[in-house]
């Protein structure tokens, strides 16, 4: 199993990578501050003063402005490869009172900035009902469901991802390397040397010279702790075995 284009669109559009805005009738595209709350919904962070906020802002006769976010992965290791690239097409309003007060707890959930303390004043809070999302890999494009975006969940071990991929390759290589060596059985070839390059809630992501195999969990994890259990005897099996 592993990430459906709908997991992978909210994983993309949590609010841990750089995006830009493409609004209309605006010239661009503008860099923009961003995470999304519970529901997919995208809120904006933006200076209540400045060319983003002035561009935000709607024409006469509507409350609301068309945009659309770009966001792109950033691969974890030079040698991993990327999840693609995501549109999120909507509508942006400003938020003011209760609403900004919610908005912005939603906000620090993903992105406990300071700025936060300043909304109201120099910063704004905008929030983007979402119409459209397309996600963009390998030169193929999806059309994702709004209400499958919205129900889906961003992965919960995208933002340690690194850390995790690297703790595997500075303290565990030759266990991993075993591992992968028996679950790919006759697939593995002599002096293969599996390194993992990317690493989700279904599984990992291996790469042995010019070949790449997709390798799953017994089950999707649910966080950091979670895989740590659930790895513990593939990383603990030599002691285990000396244990026996």
């Amino acid at each position: 199993m592993q990430p459906s284009p709908a997991e992978i669109a909210r994983t993309l559009a949590a609010g841990h990578l750089p995006a830009v805005a493409h609004i209309a009738c605006r010239p661009g595209p503008t860099p923009v501050r961003h995470v999304t709350d519970a529901q997919g919904r995208v809120l904006l962070l933006v200076p209540s003063e400045g060319t983003l906020a002035g561009a935000l802002r709607p024409q006469e006769g509507n409350d609301d402005t068309a945009l659309v976010l770009d966001i792109r992965d950033v691969p974890p290791m030079a040698s991993s490869p990327s999840l693609g690239r995501i549109w999120v097409s909507g509508w942006a309003a400003k938020l003011s009172g209760d609403d900004a007060r919610v908005a912005a707890l939603d906000y620090a959930d993903t992105d406990a900035c300071g700025d936060l303390l300043d909304i109201g004043d120099g910063q704004s809070l905008y929030r983007m009902e979402v119409a459209e999302v397309r996600h963009e890999r390998n030169d193929k494009l999806v059309e994702i469901d709004p209400d499958d975006y919205a129900e889906a969940t961003p992965d919960p071990l995208r933002t340690v991802e690194f850390d995790l991929i690297a703790d595997l390759a500075d303290h565990h290589m030759a266990e991993m390397s075993d591992y992968v060596r028996r679950q790919l059985g006759e697939a593995a070839r002599p002096g293969d040397e599996p390194k993992v390059v990317r690493m989700d809630r279904y599984g990992f992501l291996v790469r042995m010279g010019g070949r790449s195999a997709r390798l799953a969990f017994p089950r999707p994890v649910t966080d950091r702790h979670d895989l740590a259990h659930l790895l513990h005897p593939v990383l603990c099996r030599r002691c285990c075995d000396s244990a026996a």
